[in-house]
């Protein structure tokens, strides 16, 4: 899920060079030890002379020395603290960068000045500010989709809010994320160019091209709007309205909520619409005689409104002998239970499929 939402963001050009570019700066500046004392002492000196003009504030854990984080492709939150670790150590950053270039040799030399360059223009900024932003919304999702339990009412609802979130920041932010970048710039020296000014795409100059579009424009549709898209489908495609609705479904047997009814008619939806190959017509009967009983002897168990996750409804049946009686009942938990593991057998074998037609192809050139 985290791999496909990476790949997602790096749908638009502008952020795949951001995390291209970026990827590089962390290998040169993280993998050296000389580079990570000096960025160590960039930052010590920098903090010194904040705090001497009293832009810092002095306390106990504040002004930590930090490190550019690494991120891991299966770790969402891991990419949310490189950019956040980037933002906060920017300068130190640069000023390893320029003594490698002062005092580097042979290929590296040219890839780290181009690197350089590249982090210090205003779309670098915005689009550092603008994968910030989105990944601080997104973070709780992808924590709680990560986690081992298996609490489908919580990953629902948060489902549900960042969908909303991601709208809202694509209608409300946009303005105020060119504002932060454009502070940025300022803070750190960088030249913010004029928004009104004409933007050219690839080519368009050396064609002679009119440009139809501002940078402001560019920066505002190309980049930001493209962005939020793109994060909201694949979240549509990934977690699609019936994946929901299977989800929902899967959350009647056990516990939720006091004021909320229990929903025979739930279960049988869920049998009859996702699971009809699984139960014959008589058992679909027996289901139902089976719900009525269910609802009664077990939904109104004291013991029943501590159960917090499926795997222990299941557990709770077996040990109060009650899974002879509900047996067609156990049947649904159990295969509800199993929803993780198929799903995420289904997506490695995708994957491997697209890996396979990839070498097949490759043979064919």
């Amino acid at each position: 899920m985290v791999k496909a939402l990476l790949a997602a963001s790096q749908g638009v050009v502008s952020l795949q060079k951001f995390f291209i570019r970026l990827s590089f700066v962390i290998n040169v500046v993280g993998t050296s030890s000389k580079h990570t004392d000096q960025l160590r002492d960039a930052q010590a000196k920098e903090i010194a002379y904040k705090i001497s003009i009293d832009k810092l504030k002095t306390s106990r854990r504040l002004n930590q020395i930090g490190k550019l984080q690494r991120a891991s492709d299966n770790r969402w939150s891991s990419h949310l603290k490189l950019v956040s670790s980037l933002i906060k150590i920017f300068s130190p950053t640069c000023e390893v960068l320029l003594k490698i270039i002062k005092d580097g040799t042979g290929p590296i030399k040219g890839d780290v000045d181009s690197a350089y360059e590249f982090i210090t223009t205003f779309e670098f900024f915005f689009v550092l500010h603008l994968k910030k932003e989105i990944m601080e919304i997104t973070d709780l999702l992808y924590q709680a989709l990560q986690r081992q339990s298996q609490d489908i009412c919580n990953a629902l609802r948060l489902v549900a809010s960042t969908k909303l979130l991601l709208q809202k920041m694509k209608n409300e932010i946009r303005d105020g994320l060119l504002s932060l970048a454009m502070s940025f710039c300022q803070e750190h020296n960088i030249d913010i160019p004029d928004m009104t000014s004409p933007y050219f795409s690839r080519g368009a100059r050396a064609c002679n091209e009119l440009s139809d579009h501002t940078l402001e424009h560019h920066y505002r549709v190309d980049i930001f709007y493209e962005a939020i898209n793109c994060q909201l489908m694949e979240l549509n495609h990934r977690i699609s309205d019936r994946s929901i609705e299977l989800l929902r479904l899967s959350t009647t047997l056990y516990y939720k909520s006091v004021d909320e009814p229990f929903r025979s008619r739930d279960v049988i939806k869920l049998v009859e619409k996702f699971y009809p190959e699984d139960f014959n017509e008589q058992e679909k009967v027996v289901l139902k005689i089976q719900l009525q009983h269910y609802e009664i002897d077990v939904v109104q168990h004291a013991d029943y409104k501590l159960l917090a996750f499926m795997s222990e409804l299941c557990q709770w049946l077996i040990k109060t002998r009650r899974v002879a009686n509900f047996h067609l009942i156990y049947k649904v938990a159990s295969i509800i239970l199993t929803l993780p593991v198929s799903t995420a057998t289904m997506e490695m074998l995708l994957s491997a499929m697209n890996f396979i037609k990839t070498r097949l192809l490759k043979r064919l050139v």
